[in-house]
């Protein structure tokens, strides 16, 4: 019968509180969390084959995780370098960016002690790619529109803020007149009577 796997106990309290705060983050990157949980799940007595099931993967890429973490602890849940490019971003740098969303934009206005007023009034009040790519570069993020983008679509973070359809921000745009009450009939046309003459 095959020796059942799972993770070793965590070294100290600080490491347990890392695994399980990063197996519930919202902001982390994805495959950290996803790995994160694959160890809290086998902490919680939880077999390889119901982890698997839970996370919709292979029962094989759990094993592999837990005996990575078992040799190399919380660097186990990353990547190791391969033989293609390096990424030119670190996961800290990932983090922030996906982090920033969830910040309000420069120029948002909000109430400071009953004040109403923006950080930066000339910056966007709304989060776009380019606000973003802006946001992260004056943290000292050396990144480009496209890489942001990437990284929000791979994560399924939203930045965009929903339209409202029925509005217009142009300032010459002039809405229509009020529309007729759907409980009103509408008029057939009449058509003109024409006598047959015999």
């Amino acid at each position: 019968m095959p020796k059942l796997l799972c993770a070793r106990p965590p070294q100290d309290p600080t490491e347990e509180w890392h695994i399980r705060k990063l197996a519930g983050s919202r902001h982390a990157p994805g495959d950290w969390i996803r790995r994160a949980k694959m160890i809290a799940r086998s902490w919680d007595g939880r077999r390889t084959t119901g982890i698997a099931a839970e996370l919709g993967c292979h029962p094989q890429t759990v094993r592999e995780r837990l005996i990575r973490f078992n040799a190399e602890g919380i660097d186990g849940l990353g990547d190791r370098p391969g033989s293609g490019r390096r990424p030119r971003l670190t996961e800290t740098e990932r983090s922030t960016i996906i982090a920033l969303v969830a910040t309000p934009p420069p120029g948002r206005l909000m109430r400071d002690g009953g004040e109403l007023g923006a950080r930066d009034a000339s910056r966007e009040a709304h989060w776009t790619l380019d606000a973003l790519t802006t946001a992260a570069q004056e943290r000292g993020i050396h990144v480009r529109r496209s890489q942001v983008r990437r990284i929000l679509l791979t994560e399924k973070v939203r930045w965009r803020r929903p339209r409202s359809w029925a509005t217009s921000t142009d300032p010459d745009f002039i809405p229509k007149g009020r529309g007729s009450s759907p409980s009103t009939a509408a008029r057939q046309r009449e058509r003109p009577f024409s006598a047959s003459m015999s």
